[in-house]
């Protein structure tokens, strides 16, 4: 099934959403399918899904990744409807657990376990992208496992302002969008060629700037060991340096996750989120 679409963008699309349909006597789940469907358009929108023979051939990282998460999605889907076999993945069992019981959390757990288990598989692939590439893939890591943490750990995500963490980390709703899309971070092309990642942070819209620095960030050691915990996959620990992103990222240039640009608003963020359990 997803052989069959992988060099047709629209198609991923149109398996990733046949994914969230109706079931016979399951509990419905279409309103999961927007979280996921946002973030693969955003994809396909910037060429990253691209085939290899495309005029502008996609990411093969990107899509590597985007194929675990579809193929882990639909061999849950199949062993639930009775083919036989054990899942090829831990991954696949998560899928299984959010079909039997959906909840917001279990599909975190689905979705985050894909997600991860795609960074480990292909980290050689993540080496041939351009440096503002792999700064983003770190971006996008540490933004979903802050949203997942949102639901699984309200107060490591937002400390004493915690009671607000389901109405933005619900994938079925809007506020989830803020930390599950780069839409308005990243210009829609690829590869990201004449393009520096500090140039990039500079146009960053003021209210992501603010989340990602002065919320996510001070904690992000601690979002990574929850992760590492809740997914089972201690090899998440090891895209982590002294406390710093660096799956894609070099360490030796952490300087891109520090700003000095707002700094009362900065200051006011942390004091009102503290991160309540840091190591």
């Amino acid at each position: 099934m997803v052989a069959a679409v992988r060099d047709d963008p629209a198609r991923r699309v149109g398996l990733a959403s046949r994914f969230y349909d109706d079931r016979p006597g399951c509990v419905p789940i279409r309103s999961y399918r927007r979280a996921e469907l946002a973030f693969m358009r955003w994809q396909v929108r910037r060429g990253l899904l691209a085939a290899p023979d495309a005029p502008r051939p996609g990411s093969e990282w990107w899509r590597a990744v985007n194929e675990g998460l579809l193929r882990d999605a639909w061999e849950a889907d199949q062993l639930l409807a009775g083919r036989p076999g054990p899942p090829s993945r831990t991954s696949v069992s998560r899928w299984s657990g959010f079909l039997e019981r959906p909840s917001a959390v279990a599909w975190y757990r689905a979705h985050n376990a894909s997600i991860v288990a795609g960074y480990i598989a292909h980290r050689d692939l993540s080496r041939q992208e351009l440096p503002l590439e792999r700064f983003f893939m770190d971006v996008a890591l540490v933004r979903v496992l802050f949203a997942h943490s949102l639901l699984t750990a309200p107060r490591l995500a937002l400390g004493p302002l915690s009671p607000a963490a389901r109405l933005l980390g619900d994938p079925r709703w809007r506020g989830a969008d803020m930390f599950l899309s780069l839409h308005n971070i990243l210009p829609y092309r690829y590869p990201l060629d004449g393009l520096t990642v500090q140039e990039t942070l500079d146009a960053e819209n003021y209210l992501g700037r603010l989340i990602d620095y002065g919320v996510i960030l001070p904690r992000v050691h601690s979002l990574y060991a929850h992760a590492a915990a809740e997914l089972n996959e201690p090899r998440l620990l090891d895209m982590l340096r002294d406390g710093w992103p660096v799956y894609a990222w070099p360490f030796d240039q952490r300087h891109a996750w520090t700003t000095t640009r707002a700094p009362v608003m900065m200051h006011v963020m942390r004091k009102l989120t503290p991160n309540t359990q840091a190591n």
